[in-house]
């Protein structure tokens, strides 16, 4: 097993680099083009460094084990309330689980992928897991395979999913549907959900870029999410297995990334009854696995 700080990944057409010992960060991933010009993949701009004070804001992580937020530090799947450290206090939440301040360790290594492997085996609260991400660097596209077993002695509720903040320029559009989105309130409090007959906003394409903040969570999405960009002459095509098709799409306004999280469930699904009707955490037995995986595919325009 390995703890180097940072590794670099390398084919002719990828290079990635990550920071294991910082939740298992994915700090940069290139792209070299047939045209030989070279392309930044992920958002992560000159000078940024890993941590686990906050949530990363660049780059690609996993999220275990939940996705987003449990508001009031609660997980509660109607059967059962567990408490948990908060780690958002602006919000009084746990948001993104446990693994984006965990240390992550190299379990693997080859010039075109790697594992890597985070263990809970203490806390307060009863959450004991193993989490395994692979990150393959493939001939014309990014894998990320991530698995999460229970290694607890009860049945408890789990989630997970992805966190990657991609590039976005004032000219990126975006091209994806979806069947239904959380209906969200102030904080992003769920309150329900609804249909999206026509397959929302983005069905057709077009731009990101609108005056205020950009938030939803979508539910049953139907899969490929494409953001196009004429100025930089790139397409970032995003898919997912089908039980990480419950994403977050969100940006600010004046800010130079635009994240969409393919993850297992919905915002406030831990905490938030409204949320668990629609996309509920996954009970798993001990010994039991949630496994789910993404892909990045990058094009010429």
């Amino acid at each position: 097993m390995l703890t180097d700080p940072a590794v670099t990944l390398g084919t002719s057409a990828f290079t990635a680099r990550l920071s294991p010992a910082h939740g298992g960060i994915i700090t940069a991933l290139d792209w070299t083009a047939p045209s030989g010009r070279r392309q930044a993949l992920l958002f992560s701009p000159d000078g940024a460094q890993a941590g686990t004070a906050a949530p990363n804001r660049f780059g690609l992580w996993p999220m275990v084990p939940f996705a987003n937020r449990a508001f009031g530090g609660l997980v509660d799947d109607g059967e059962q309330a567990l408490h948990l450290p908060i780690n958002d206090p602006a919000m009084n939440a746990t948001i993104h689980g446990f693994g984006w301040q965990s240390a992550w360790v190299v379990q693997r290594l080859e010039a075109d992928r790697i594992t890597l492997e985070h263990q809970r085996a203490t806390g307060d609260d009863p959450y004991r897991y193993r989490a395994e991400l692979t990150l393959t660097l493939a001939n014309d596209h990014v894998r990320l395979a991530l698995s999460l077993a229970n290694l607890g002695d009860r049945v408890l509720p789990f989630g997970a999913g992805f966190h990657p903040w991609f590039p976005c320029a004032d000219d990126t559009e975006l091209a994806m549907s979806s069947r239904r989105e959380l209906v969200l309130g102030p904080g992003y409090r769920a309150t329900g959900a609804r249909s999206l007959p026509d397959g929302g906003p983005f069905a057709a394409g077009r731009p990101i870029r609108q005056v205020g903040e950009l938030a939803v969570s979508y539910v049953d999405w139907v899969g490929e999410a494409v953001f196009s960009t004429p100025s930089t002459g790139l397409a970032i095509i995003v898919d997912a297995s089908d039980n990480f098709r419950h994403p977050v799409l969100w940006t600010p306004p004046g800010s130079g990334f635009v994240c969409l999280e393919p993850q297992s469930h919905g915002i406030g699904a831990p905490s938030d009854a409204a949320a668990r009707a629609v996309t509920p955490l996954r009970a798993l037995k001990p010994g039991e696995c949630l496994e789910g995986w993404m892909t990045i595919t990058p094009r010429e325009v």
